[in-house]
């Protein structure tokens, strides 16, 4: 037998039982006789048991429905937030009550009664509002003077958000493994619904690229040092995933990891911390001073005249002077200078026996 069967049941006889009360009563106000009373408080009472069986549901299993499914969609720490709020408003509500209750009737019974739902409503709005603030001042027990953050407290260390291209583009996945991301790697809820989106596209291009995203992150949850976390957390009223994910981390006072430009310059105009993979790898690229000698193989004619233009292991271009004609052959080659560019670093060599050359650069 279902539960909600169960509860309209349940609603029909309480309905019935109150509409047969009422009917007691207003045959009684009207003075009529026991036939006609009784025939009064029947009908109350099959009024009462049809309107108890067709708003059961509105009353009670559809609201709790509801209820459950807010509380479902609550991140856990504003659910707890919440908790501590509530428990804090009844306490107040009765401190309160005890100086009310002395009041003239009818306002000692009124007023407790507004003072309790007024201040267990205004805390727990305060607490689920502001819940990461409050549940550190309750964990650290102070704000500022370089106290650890609640997430410190808790054992859950630095976090990290990551963002759709940067799990797209798979190489956090090596980093991870290998242990050079300090904390917990976060992906929000909304993240997770995007690299679906993408794996669901009918272009097989975006298709592709949405399966990667969803295989790095298994393998990540596998394999990575640092854990992956999914969590439910979401910024109610914003639709863009990428600013959600800037007031996510302005929440949780932690970085974005991305390779978004675009995202790259609006996070850090805001004052959130930006960890771009593509910077990364420009930083641990091999730094080659002038005067040092490389071995490059030629693989193509350059822009300039005589230039030829080879590539490092890491995809370091190195443009060779008067390199055009060891095109296809592995030389020995001194650097001359190099340079950074938006798009990475580039260096400029020479081959090693043209160093003696008068013509030289």
């Amino acid at each position: 037998m279902r539960i909600e069967f169960i509860i309209r049941i349940l609603v029909m006889v309480v309905f019935a039982f109150l509409a047969a009360a009422l009917g007691v009563s207003v045959a009684d106000y009207l003075g009529l006789s026991a036939p006609q009373g009784q025939a009064a408080t029947l009908l109350f009472m099959l009024a009462g048991a049809l309107i108890g069986l067709l708003t059961a549901p509105w009353l009670t299993v559809r609201p709790a429905l509801a209820v459950r499914r807010k509380i479902e969609r609550l991140p856990s720490h504003v659910l707890i937030a919440s908790v501590i709020g509530l428990l804090l408003g009844l306490l107040m509500s009765a401190l309160l009550a005890v100086p009310l209750s002395f009041l003239p009737s009818p306002l000692n019974a009124l007023l407790p009664i507004l003072a309790t739902l007024f201040t267990c409503y205004f805390i727990t709005f305060i607490f689920s509002s502001r819940a990461r603030d409050a549940l550190e001042l309750l964990v650290v027990g102070r704000r500022g003077g370089g106290s650890p953050d609640l997430s410190t407290q808790l054992g859950a260390g630095r976090r990290v958000l990551m963002d759709t291209s940067v799990i797209i583009d798979g190489r956090i996945a090596d980093i991870a493994r290998l242990g050079f991301v300090g904390g917990t790697l976060v992906v929000p809820r909304f993240i997770l619904a995007e690299l679906q989106h993408i794996a669901d596209s009918s272009d097989a291009l975006r298709r592709n690229r949405g399966r990667r995203g969803l295989e790095i992150l298994n393998r990540m949850q596998q394999d990575s040092s640092s854990p992956v976390l999914i969590v439910d957390d979401d910024i109610e009223g914003v639709r863009e995933a990428d600013d959600k994910l800037v007031l996510l981390a302005k929440q949780y006072r932690a970085p974005i990891m991305t390779n978004d430009y675009n995202l790259n310059r609006v996070a850090e105009l805001q004052g959130i911390t930006v960890l771009n993979i593509n910077e990364l790898a420009n930083a641990v690229k091999a730094v080659f001073l002038p005067g040092e000698e490389m071995t490059i193989r030629v693989l193509q004619e350059g822009k300039e005249v005589n230039q030829g233009v080879g590539y490092l292991d890491d995809g370091t271009m190195v443009v060779i002077e008067e390199g055009k004609r060891y095109i296809d052959r592995t030389i020995e080659v001194v650097v001359t200078k190099h340079i950074q560019t938006p798009a990475g670093r580039m260096i400029f060599a020479r081959p090693a026996d043209l160093m003696d050359s008068p013509n030289r650069s």
